[in-house]
């Protein structure tokens, strides 16, 4: 710590200690009437006297000028300006006016009225201070500018920068309005176990711990799919969950190893119907929450406007890597092209690592990539007319992938077969045998569609955030070597 920083440490412990020399608990206790700032600045009436008002927050700016002191304070709607006068304050309370400092939080009770430059102010005739700041905020209330402290010190990033907590709001509101579209829409919200016995219902390296008392390991869920679907063998017809689950995989801008998706499932319907339900779920979220259906990420402008982009996976690769699907033989040369080590995988391996390399990108719009190779989709019934294919789609934003669907299979005996299917070049795999739920399915499943979507993807793309961290609240990060 620098000799500066800390001297002002120091002198806040001073000014501390002096609260506590006036009987002054310098970590204060309850209020009441407290408004937020956006409230108290709606309310007020213009040349009508005596209006009160009752506001708390962080002290982000101090202006003492001997017998007058203005304070702005921030709460989580806003900011609103505090006046305080020595002839106003009660006497007792002055001294503790004169030991406030940037980032102390702050009760104020008065009379609302404006500066003479026009600023909404409450006159305070009684202030409480509520938590006294040891450590010096950001310089000036700029906020803080480095990234990865804004992540670690969220707590600061929040009101140190106004944007991001309205960018969390943002993401509470739209998280609240996906649940109570789907409510409306007769779906039930359950909740599935967290840590499961089998690593199932996606492709992903699973987190792993120990159960004491059972003395087995378990892991921490990679998907909730496996459950939702026995609830359909149980009765329940349309379910959905937002939940979090769990992936031991690498950090990047689009992946954090604990996410937030909404998975659901709909009996008596397939992926066409599960398009339908995501095409409109989206739209009335950006209708709701965003300014018009095109929208700014990063350097790309993306058009929501419906009917969105319906497009064969094997009429893109041809489009975007000029390989038909089925010419294997040209697929693994263009994979070699691109520097794809190609000689270990199965050919639906091959054929989405090409994919993934030359289409993607290209897909900025909302598209729904329709019809995957069947071997890598163990989850999802094919179509009758070409088994070779699986009716399942991806839907596609701005470049990455957000949202996935299928045609659930309820066959037992194909499904069986499929968990035993590891397909080489599979790191991981969909393929693992779960014999609770095949006997779920033995029992009956009807026909469903599965819909999930990656909720901070999505937060990401309607709220132009370049990384999966800037709409996480505490997202992962590598610990910080000591005395750094």
């Amino acid at each position: 710590m620098s000799e500066s920083v800390d001297q002002l440490t120091q002198q806040r412990k001073a000014k501390l200690a002096k609260l506590r020399e006036l009987g002054v608990d310098p970590y204060g206790s309850r209020v009441e009437g407290v408004e937020p700032s956006a409230g108290i600045r709606d309310r007020y009436i213009e040349d009508s006297e005596d209006q009160k008002a009752k506001a708390a927050g962080r002290i982000v700016l101090l202006r003492d000028i001997g017998k007058l002191i203005f304070i702005t304070l921030r709460d989580s709607s806003g900011t609103i300006q505090i006046g305080l006068s020595k002839k106003r304050v009660q006497e007792d309370q002055w001294p503790v006016a004169k030991s406030l400092d940037l980032g102390d939080i702050l009760f104020a009770d008065g009379q609302l009225g404006r500066t003479k430059t026009g600023e909404l102010t409450i006159w305070a005739e009684e202030i409480k201070i509520l938590s006294k700041a040891l450590i010096q905020p950001p310089e000036k209330f700029h906020g803080l500018q480095d990234r990865d402290l804004r992540y670690r010190q969220r707590y600061v990033d929040l009101w140190a920068n106004p944007e991001v907590m309205q960018k969390f709001k943002k993401r509470s509101d739209i998280i609240a309005s996906i649940r109570s579209m789907l409510i409306e829409k007769g779906f039930y919200e359950v909740e599935t176990p967290m840590m499961q016995s089998i690593a199932g219902g996606a492709a992903a390296k699973p987190f792993i711990t120990h159960h004491n008392t059972l003395d087995i390991d378990m892991y921490l869920r990679i998907a909730p799919e496996l459950y939702l679907k026995r609830l359909l063998v149980g009765g329940f017809e349309k379910v959905f969950e937002i939940n979090r689950s769990y992936r031991n995989e690498g950090l990047s801008t689009r992946h954090n190893p604990e996410f937030t998706m909404m998975e659901l499932y709909q009996a008596y319907s397939d992926y066409l119907g599960m398009m339908d339900i995501t095409e409109e779920l989206v739209s009335n979220i950006i209708e709701k929450h965003c300014e018009g259906s095109k929208l700014t990420y990063g350097d790309m402008e993306i058009d929501f406007s419906t009917p969105w982009r319906r497009a064969r996976y094997a009429d893109l690769l041809k489009e975007y890597s000029g390989c038909d699907i089925d010419d294997v033989e040209a697929v693994r040369k263009k994979a070699g092209e691109l520097g794809i080590n190609e000689a270990g995988m199965d050919d639906a391996v091959v054929i989405n690592e090409v994919f993934e390399q030359t289409v993607e990108q290209h897909l900025v719009n909302p598209t729904f990539v329709m019809d995957y190779p069947a071997a890598i989709c163990p989850l999802t019934k094919t179509k009758p007319e070409s088994p070779e294919t699986a009716e399942r789609f991806e839907l596609f934003c701005a470049k990455m992938e957000v949202g996935n669907a299928y045609t659930e299979l309820n066959d037992p005996e194909v499904q069986r077969k499929n968990f035993m299917s590891q397909l080489r070049g599979e790191e991981d795999s969909m393929a693992k045998m779960d014999e609770d739920f095949l006997t779920a399915l033995e029992y009956g499943m009807p026909p469903a569609g599965g819909l999930g979507i990656g909720i901070d993807r999505l937060i990401m793309l309607l709220t132009d955030s370049p990384s999966i961290r800037d709409v996480i609240l505490f997202p992962a990060l590598k610990p910080q070597a000591e005395n750094s």
